[in-house]
């Protein structure tokens, strides 16, 4: 069997491929065209960040049973087209945590000690002493946006260089945060009384210009702020503003919304508090060889032995397994994915009961699928169908099973409550016919929806003219409606609906206003779940 690495990898990540008897060729730098005409050659793909896997690709790839990721991140990758070809997409998601943090802290230090700053003014010829006296970072409060792997990383290195540790995620328990020593607050209360920001979140629908300029105008006027984790997360318009007018002293940034990175895309580069890095999070040596090692392990063992590792898009299970659970496995991905999506407050439990014929199957991969559902809209890439079970351990989530043979109005029924810090929703889902998932209950809503590609969540009063309102306020913006469904329960002496709206695309935020600002709404929502895969 062949593979091709098409970026810059690690040497003895191509060692372990060829000593496991696999024919191996790097081939880097090919643009689309030239991918594009030698991948039907190879079984295998592995890359980095700069080759794209377009849809073109996978489908040029006749022979292409796998596409390995070393790293996290697949923005690169198009998953569902990989999918419909069933072609297996791996990563190595936990190669580069340690060296991302010690990047953040770094950047920390050179901020503060403005180190960038006084190396270009002596390679100047220049002697300022006086211009860029710093601060120490002992006994100063640091605040963690997101204190996931990486953010508790940095939390313990900033421990250790004895500062003060506070944090902010809506989907971590109080519980684990307070075991860290990190004390838990708001994200307006983190950005009044921190010292120093720091961020560690994916870029994600709720993550996406998460610190902007209402967050800066709350912020400390000698505060310093970093991003090494994903560009985008900060408004870059709203940083530049707020270094210019004095709000925040200084910031430092390893990734950014456009890259490659330059002066004419980011008007941050032309100002003097601002140091920066080419999104060097992940390139240390140690790093690299890390996933190096880890994604040409996990290629070798799916050509050679068919054994699944990491896989974002199919779980580790037999075929005869899959044949059986394949369907109810994309239906609780999608149930999770809805479920956090509509959800306040961070997770406590799971409890998953299978009724009907279900009871009788292999239900733990449809367990693992509903808790990789959970956690990728605020992980993305971190998450797969391996170490989702681990990340609900380590955070605290209790995960129960039950099964029952009843099943009273479905031949087999999927019965999930989850309970958050600020409540719980009860969501059920089965399946029609061979392939064909379907939410029928939410909370006490009853309904049969399609819970897959984006869709509007709304909430409203049972009034007539609220369809026909809502479905002209879409089609004038020029939004389709592929399916729509409606359930109905009583609330406090009246009527009040739920609609799920399948669209062609997601809504954008003022086409999302819009829809919010119409009489009898009571709440409206974009969700963006998994693509109904052979549809």
């Amino acid at each position: 069997m062949k593979v091709l690495i098409s970026d810059n990898l690690s040497p003895i990540g191509v060692k372990i491929l060829q000593d496991a008897g696999l024919e191996v060729d790097v081939k880097t730098g090919l643009t689309p065209e030239e991918l594009k005409a030698v991948i039907p050659a190879y079984d295998g793909l592995v890359i980095r960040s700069a080759s794209k896997v377009t849809e073109e690709i996978i489908e040029a790839g006749e022979k292409l049973k796998v596409v390995g990721r070393a790293g996290i991140g697949l923005d690169n990758v198009n998953i569902p087209a990989a999918s419909k070809k069933g072609i297996i997409v791996m990563n190595a998601p936990d190669g580069n945590a340690t060296t991302a943090a010690e990047h953040a802290i770094a950047m920390m230090m050179a901020l503060t000690r403005n180190i960038p700053q006084a190396t270009a003014s002596m390679k100047q010829g220049k002697w300022e002493k006086k211009k860029f006296g710093g601060r120490e970072v002992t006994g100063k409060t640091v605040g963690i946006v997101g204190i996931g792997r990486i953010g508790s990383i940095f939390a313990e290195r900033a421990q250790g260089l004895k500062m003060k540790v506070i944090a902010f995620d809506p989907h971590m328990p109080k519980e684990l945060v307070d075991k860290l020593g990190v004390e838990l607050v708001s994200l307006d209360e983190l950005c009044r009384r921190a010292d120093f920001i720091s961020v560690h979140v994916p870029l994600t629908k709720e993550t996406k210009h998460l610190v902007s300029t209402e967050q800066f105008k709350l912020m400390k006027k000698e505060c310093l702020f970093i991003d090494c984790a994903r560009g985008g997360v900060v408004d870059e318009e709203a940083l530049y503003e707020a270094l210019k007018a004095g709000q925040i002293r200084g910031a430092g940034l390893d990734v950014f919304e456009v890259e490659p990175t330059t002066t004419e895309n980011c008007k941050l580069l032309a100002l003097d508090n601002f140091i920066c890095t080419p999104h060097l999070g992940a390139s240390t040596a140690e790093a690299q060889e890390n996933v190096a090692v880890a994604i040409a392990e996990q290629v070798a063992d799916y050509l050679l032995r068919g054994t699944v590792t990491n896989a974002v898009n199919v779980p580790s299970v037999s075929a005869d397994v899959l044949s059986q659970v394949g369907p109810y496995i994309s239906l609780a991905e999608m149930l999770g994915s809805f479920h956090m999506q509509i959800a306040k407050g961070g997770v406590e439990e799971v409890v998953i009961e299978f009724c009907g014929d279900l009871a009788e199957m292999v239900t733990s991969p449809i367990t693992v699928a509903f808790l990789k559902g959970l956690f990728t809209p605020i992980l993305k890439d971190a998450v797969n169908y391996v170490n989702a079970p681990i990340i609900a351990q380590e955070r605290g989530i209790r995960v129960v099973e039950a099964k029952t043979s009843k099943s009273d109005d479905f031949l087999n029924l999927i019965n999930i409550r989850v309970k958050t810090t600020e409540g719980e929703n009860i969501l059920a889902g089965t399946v029609f016919g061979k392939n064909e998932p379907r939410l029928v209950r939410l909370n006490g809503f009853r309904l049969e929806a399609l819970p897959a590609g984006p869709m509007l969540f709304v909430e409203n009063n049972d009034i007539p003219g609220v369809i026909g309102l809502l479905g002209t306020t879409l089609g004038v913006d020029g939004v389709n409606i592929s399916r729509m469904t409606v359930g109905e329960q009583r609330e406090g002496g009246h009527n009040v609906n739920v609609i799920l709206l399948n669209t062609d695309r997601p809504l954008s935020k003022e086409l999302l206003d819009k829809v919010r600002a119409l009489e009898n709404i009571r709440q409206a929502m974009v969700l963006e779940l998994p693509e109904l895969v052979g549809a």
